[in-house]
């Protein structure tokens, strides 16, 4: 079960929950590919879709946190966006 505060709540964060199980399931048919001995190029293929579905996904967050959780554009928060920008 998930649990959010209303302090973390954010407008993005059901989207990205459904895109994040989204890629779960995803990820969970590449290890049974894997399993399965299915060719490298067919896994890696769908491993590239896990890894673009989980990019756009940390981006959003990251973007949405820039938007909405930054304060006063202090020293704190310069800090923490040159943080987040190395994680784009």
């Amino acid at each position: 079960m998930i649990h959010m505060t209303d302090q973390h709540l954010h407008a993005t964060h059901p989207g990205l929950i459904k895109r994040l199980k989204r890629a779960d399931g995803h990820l969970r048919h590449v290890i049974e590919m894997i399993v399965d001995g299915r060719p490298c190029a067919e896994i890696a293929i769908q491993m590239q879709a896990v890894e673009r579905a989980i990019t756009a996904a940390k981006r959003t967050l990251i973007h949405d946190h820039i938007d909405n959780c930054l304060g006063d554009g202090g020293e704190d928060d310069l800090s923490e966006l040159r943080a987040l920008a190395k994680l784009l």
